[in-house]
């Protein structure tokens, strides 16, 4: 059977959520889920159990029907017996739904409630024409609770549950791994699912691991739980109705990656091209205790997503804080590294090639960003060699960029807030036998270069200074003596906005400018074609990336 998408509904009224349950349905949902602990209070009132009997009966899909209490992460704080009792109606009743979702501490500590629900749903020991089936489910909004084993061999001991379903808030990628665990061990149909912003690919990997059904939201601010997609996203972003069990896996590792550009194209690219793949965010935060912390956490869990034997992991763009973490883990685990990683001491590329029984036969690193910086620079600029090329900021990218111009013949110098950082940088280039050297920054107003290239967050959406510029281009321009004239070339590497305060300041003097989507579509498709062994769809990726901009 293929895994159900499910739509969770908020319940305020019953029209509303009938609406809702419609547009779920022309959105392309199998199920609804109706969340009626928000407006059943319980006391009673008989026209407000008509509304949870009418939401059944009136449903444009098969639904579920929850009344989550508060000590579960719900919003019901009224009588157990009414609780009890709407279930007693809803599965008794001329048109049952097709589940109802009871807490695993709720039956095994109630027996009133153990032996109506019993009576309401349809079990081995029942045989109905239409019938209720129960959903016994566990939530813990904390994280993963320490007694996890022994809730599970309850909820298998329990031969009323149709469905058993497991939720909790995940601490780090790796328990999603876990989720899988428990599906593949399942005795009965199942629904894993790892909450908050590390929880997305339990969310999305469903069908891989056959999970029973997943939840996604009619709109952002409609999520029942947190880290819940939305349906669009599950469908068109992660193309959700593809996904099968020998669907690779691929992502984004950073800390933040929510707001990456990458899932977009490249699961466009993968449904061009027909690669069995899907593109997620992966999270992997920068942990405390500085470096080394973050170094740590970022090794056990690429380790873990590698050599998980179901994941069938075939690589991931890595970005910010763990582009070094990478190289190092690569010269640590004897992987192959390019030239540009070596070089530099930073990759943000991992390639996976499995054998034919899913283990890793070959793992190896790249630096996409250099060779991408350096094509979009020529293809302004000309001929690297003998260029005077000026680097704004001493981070990751510009370490990468750095390396990479130089070791072609550019004469490079860094500009950095922090001096000896940028004279560090120059140092191991000059130590790799290239020419390179720094100056202060302070220094930039009376920069000569044949080009400049912004490695710095400033201009960036979401970043340290927004509406800001690194660069003083109009003094440049306009100095008296020796000015930046036309044939300079800026090149950012900021994407997001696509029109930076800087790039609007080159253009505007009448300076050649490239912006930053140009070397995030290369870098990508390097990518791309990496772990496909296809050309990627460049025309493609260079137009989501700047509708999704734009926008």
């Amino acid at each position: 059977m293929s895994t159900l998408l499910c739509v969770p509904i908020l319940v305020h009224d019953a029209q509303s959520a009938l609406a809702d349950a419609a547009a779920a349905r022309d959105h392309g949902a199998d199920i609804v889920e109706f969340r009626v602990d928000a407006c059943f209070s319980g006391s009673g009132d008989e026209a407000e159990t008509h509304d949870m009997l009418r939401l059944a009966a009136e449903s444009p899909l098969p639904c579920i029907i929850t009344c989550r209490p508060t000590w579960e992460g719900g919003h019901y704080d009224g009588p157990e017996d009414a609780r009890v009792a709407l279930f007693e109606r809803l599965g008794t009743g001329d048109s049952p739904p097709a589940y109802i979702d009871a807490e695993l501490a709720a039956y095994t500590r109630s027996a009133n409630l153990r032996q109506k629900v019993n009576l309401a749903v349809d079990h081995p020991k029942q045989v109905r024409p239409v019938a209720t089936r129960l959903i016994l489910s566990m939530h813990d909004f904390d994280g993963r609770p320490a007694d996890l084993s022994r809730r599970l061999a309850a909820m298998r001991a329990e031969p009323a549950a149709a469905v058993h379903k497991i939720a909790f808030r995940a601490r780090s990628l790796r328990d999603n791994l876990e989720m899988f665990d428990l599906l593949a061990e399942r005795d009965r149909p199942t629904i894993a699912l790892a909450m908050g912003e590390f929880g997305l690919m339990s969310r999305v990997l469903a069908p891989k691991f056959c999970g029973f059904l997943t939840f996604a939201s009619l709109h952002p601010q409609g999520a029942t739980a947190p880290g819940q997609p939305t349906v669009r996203e599950l469908l068109d972003l992660y193309r959700f109705r593809s996904i099968t069990p020998s669907t690779g896996v691929y992502g984004i590792v950073g800390w933040p990656v929510g707001h990456s550009l990458s899932p977009l194209v490249h699961n466009a690219g993968f449904e061009a091209v027909g690669h069995d793949g899907v593109y997620l965010p992966l999270p992997i935060a920068a942990a405390e205790g500085g470096a080394e912390g973050s170094y740590e956490s970022f090794k056990a869990t690429a380790l873990e997503l590698i050599h998980d034997p179901r994941l069938h992991f075939g690589g991931a763009s890595v970005t910010i804080p763990h582009k070094e973490n990478l190289a190092r883990l690569a010269d640590e685990q004897g992987w192959e590294a390019d030239t540009d990683t070596s070089a530099c001491g930073a990759a943000n590329t991992l390639i996976v090639e499995r054998a034919g029984d899913g283990r890793p036969a070959r793992i190896r690193v790249a630096n996409t960003d250099a060779p991408a910086a350096v094509s979009s620079l020529a293809d302004t600029l000309g001929e690297i060699t003998g260029k005077r090329i000026a680097i704004l900021g001493a981070g990751g990218v510009a370490r990468a960029i750095v390396f990479a111009l130089a070791t072609r013949g550019a004469e490079v110098i860094v500009y950095n807030r922090s001096r000896d950082r940028a004279n560090q940088l120059a140092q191991a280039i000059l130590a790799a036998g290239a020419r390179a050297s720094a100056d202060d920054w302070t220094a930039l107003p009376y920069a000569r270069a044949h080009s400049f290239v912004n490695c710095t967050p400033v201009g960036m959406k979401g970043g340290p200074d927004p509406d800001g510029s690194p660069l003083p281009v109009r003094e440049l321009a306009s100095r008296a003596t020796d000015p930046c004239g036309p044939q300079t070339v800026l090149m950012e590497t900021v994407y997001n906005p696509v029109r930076t305060t800087l790039l609007n300041d080159a253009r505007e003097v009448g300076w050649r400018a490239i912006d930053g989507v140009e070397m995030f579509v290369r870098q990508a498709a390097a990518q791309f074609t990496a772990w496909t062994g296809r050309a990627a769809p460049l025309a493609l990726f260079g137009r989501l990336v700047r509708e999704s901009l734009e926008r």
